[in-house]
């Protein structure tokens, strides 16, 4: 009946665009390629992971050199210890490493992608050890279809040990830039951690393991928003890895060494590509690079290796895949230092040049000064009038010191510790009690201005000047 036609018809309709939506992932398993890009991706993994691991073990004065000791609200960074009061600085470190990746991407595309990310770093780690257990991409492609048996478990059984095995000292190095590593690594083997170390070195640990050994080129494609807004850096002139369709189209196979083109008969002349598809076998996302720049790609360069060795087994000319930019491929002018890569470049070396400066010029010494809420002032037994202040007294050098306060702003003041010097060990802040008293008399008016000066005995350049306020009775100064 024709009123059934259309259920159904919607039905099969439905199916298509679900099943098309919600397509079944395929195992990527990128081809190993060597080339002049998979050297400099290869260093920049040894580098970083070396840095990554090494970092927490170094020591300076005595003392972890790279901790965020979160619990004392403490950072240490080799010579600096930071406090909350100077989160300025951690901003200005995010805004120029923001403003850093912008004139990057800018200028060469997604170059933090290819080479620094720390997904793409650990991928490459776990897909290395991945080849070295099952194999390269047919053996492992092989061993995935064949049916299960004892050597198949066995194989897989070591390659997710050796992953778990990277991924867990991932995740305790990781908590050593948070807790000392090396009481870290002794309560590890005295079973001995506590509740939050052991979460995070368990969470991080299987965060690694899934995000690099299985998710891969989802976390690039589906998880990560630099795919999605990184296009709005790009311009004609950005360099970006593209395919000359101009010249390796039309696409076709051929015997080894063939004649060029031009000595070819005119009905089958081809382009430089060969059809080989290694370009999108050697691809960490799985894309076909001769279809265009996408935003799945992350700039590896991986296809460019590949190409290049093609190209020279074929006696072709090198770079039918290439760094280039959308101008050249037109045939027209490459302007790769544009106005915005300038204004990037200015401004992340005046940020950068003022946090170097003010690092340098910070006096590692604050002083904080509350008044007592409990009462404006009070009135003691000799007749003077007395305010009350505590004072917090941060030493944030690398040695303890002494200091002496003064105070001045009005006339005979007197100022009434407990100690005339105030002992503050590196590091820590220290609360004073203050009581300030004054005549009445000497009293211009109700509320006066008073400037407490700190000073380290065995230091000169070490002060710090904070005002507060001295409250007197209604009608102070009128007398």
């Amino acid at each position: 009946m024709p009123e059934h036609d259309t259920p159904n018809k919607t039905t099969t309709e439905d199916t298509d665009i679900q099943s098309s939506l919600y397509a079944t992932r395929e195992k990527i398993r990128p081809r190993q390629v060597h080339g002049m890009f998979a050297f400099l991706r290869t260093s920049a993994v040894f580098v970083l992971l070396g840095l990554y691991y090494f970092v927490p073990w170094l020591s300076w004065d005595g003392r972890q050199a790279v901790l965020l000791d979160l619990p004392a609200r403490k950072f240490y960074l080799f010579g600096i210890t930071l406090w909350p009061q100077d989160f300025i600085y951690l901003a200005l470190l995010l805004i120029i490493a923001a403003l850093t990746l912008f004139l990057f991407t800018a200028l060469a595309g997604r170059l933090w992608c290819g080479y620094a990310c720390p997904q793409t770093v650990w991928t490459e780690v776990f897909l290395w050890i991945e080849r070295q257990v099952e194999g390269d991409r047919p053996k492992q492609m092989k061993l995935d279809k064949a049916p299960w048996s004892t050597h198949k478990i066995t194989v897989k059984a070591i390659k997710h040990s050796l992953w778990l095995l990277f991924a867990t000292y991932t995740g305790i190095t990781f908590v050593g830039y948070f807790s000392p590593i090396d009481e870290l690594v002794l309560n590890i083997i005295n079973l001995s951690l506590g509740p939050w170390e052991t979460f995070w070195i368990v969470f991080y640990s299987f965060a690694t393991w899934g995000n690099a050994g299985f998710l891969r080129e989802q976390v690039c494609i589906y998880m990560c928003p630099y795919a999605r807004f990184q296009s709005a850096m790009f311009d004609e002139n950005t360099m970006i890895i593209s395919y000359d369709d101009k010249r390796g189209d039309p696409r076709g196979s051929r015997p080894r060494n063939t004649q060029r083109r031009s000595e070819e008969p005119k009905d089958k002349v081809l382009g430089d590509c060969i059809n080989c598809t290694l370009c999108v076998q050697v691809c960490p996302t799985g894309i076909d690079i001769r279809d265009g720049l996408q935003y799945q790609c992350i700039g590896c360069a991986a296809c460019i290796d590949v190409c290049d060795e093609v190209m020279e087994k074929m006696d072709y000319d090198k770079g039918l895949i290439k760094y280039t930019t959308l101008n050249a491929l037109e045939g027209k002018a490459v302007k790769l230092f544009r106005p915005q890569i300038i204004i990037y470049a200015l401004i992340i070396v005046a940020i950068a040049t003022g946090l170097v400066v003010s690092l340098l010029l910070r006096a590692p010494l604050e002083l904080d000064i509350i008044r007592d809420r409990n009462s404006l002032f009070r009135t003691t037994n000799e007749g003077l009038i007395e305010n009350v202040y505590s004072l917090k007294v941060l030493n944030m050098d690398t040695t303890e010191h002494d200091y002496t306060l003064t105070v001045s702003g009005i006339p005979e003041m007197s100022v009434r510790m407990d100690n005339n010097d105030i002992h503050v060990p590196a590091g820590v802040a220290s609360d004073v009690v203050v009581r300030l008293q004054v005549d009445p008399y000497d009293l211009k008016k109700q509320s006066s201005t008073v400037i407490f000066n700190l000073q380290a005995i065995d230091d000169a350049s070490l002060s710090v000047s904070e005002e507060a306020r001295f409250l007197g009775p209604m009608g102070a100064g009128t007398r």
